[in-house]
């Protein structure tokens, strides 16, 4: 007997484990590769490939960055699933995740919630007194979001745009590089065009039940969120184009223009999937599964890492 209640205790475990490890959105964990990016752009200003221990080093802190952002983005999937848990059972996908099916309770996501949100920003602190400042305004804007600016109409893309732009902030601040201000503006609008495309997918695709689902989209219309898309998306693109035209920390002979073609089609493959086929929704799985997307960013990586390190 004693044997089957330790079996069952196990498997009890692992079950929420496992429920804890999926409530984590473990997909969306490729929104903190962002941390990354003023590591990408700072080569041959802050380090080189001909001193490998201090690449190291600063890939370590950057790697820490990400580490942190996990946790805290995990803390507030967490808190919104708990929050939201009656809401996400009238929707056809939401449904299904581990609080609203009831295979996590309530009060162990809360409690794990809690102790990564201290975790990370100790942590944080520990590592930069400015990453741990950076990392304390994510946890209040989007814990924030959660409880309220959500069901703000505009204030609620804003702050998931700010998720994005505040992962940049951190990635500079860890390594202690100063970044053109092109980047943050640049970031900062791209993550407005993911996240307005995410409510047009959110909006299109839930017909009736889309103001159960969601309350801000009772404020939103297709043809408002399609303009707004449209502008965000040209947006970025001219920022991004300044961006490399203008940065200090970017070679002089302008290459990176050569780069603008890849981020151009990437927006346009895009809007083109949003508009098509509905998968704004969840854009960590539309950068894995279509083909053309992933390989315009692939394209882009090569493309700049290249010119970094050559023309640099």
């Amino acid at each position: 007997m004693n044997g089957l209640k330790d079996n069952s205790q196990k498997a009890d475990f692992l079950g929420v484990f496992i429920a804890l490890v999926s409530v984590a959105r473990p997909l969306q964990w490729s929104k903190n590769l962002l941390v990354f990016l003023p590591l990408f752009f700072s080569v041959n200003q802050v380090w080189s490939l001909d001193d490998l221990s201090g690449a190291v080093s600063l890939g370590l802190r950057a790697g820490a960055a990400f580490a942190i952002f996990i946790g805290l983005s995990a803390s507030v999937y967490m808190l919104n699933d708990c929050l939201d848990v009656e809401r996400d059972r009238a929707h056809p996908r939401k449904r299904h995740r581990p609080v609203a099916s009831g295979r996590l309770p309530v009060g162990v996501a809360l409690t794990s919630a809690a102790a990564l949100t201290v975790l990370g920003l100790v942590a944080a602190f520990l590592i930069n007194p400015l990453l741990g400042v950076v990392c304390l305004a994510y946890v209040a804007i989007q814990d924030a979001y959660t409880v309220r600016l959500k069901r703000i109409v505009l204030i609620d893309v804003f702050c998931v745009a700010s998720g994005f732009v505040l992962r940049v902030v951190a990635g500079a601040a860890v390594i202690e590089v100063p970044m053109s201000e092109w980047l943050y503006i640049c970031s900062g609008l791209g993550a407005l065009f993911i996240a307005l495309s995410k409510r047009r997918s959110e909006l299109s695709s839930a017909g009736e039940s889309a103001i159960i689902q969601r309350d801000t989209l009772r404020g939103y219309t297709l043809p408002m969120l399609d303009q707004m898309i449209a502008l965000a998306a040209a947006s970025a693109l001219v920022t991004y184009a300044l961006y490399t035209f203008i940065a200090d920390n970017l070679p002089d002979n302008r290459a990176m223009l050569l780069t603008l073609p890849f981020v151009a089609f990437g927006l346009l493959r895009y809007m083109f999937l949003v508009h098509t086929r509905d998968s704004g929704e969840n854009p960590e799985e539309m950068l894995v599964t279509d083909a053309p997307l992933a390989a315009s960013v692939l394209l882009w990586i090569g493309a700049s890492a290249t010119i970094l390190l050559v023309a640099g």
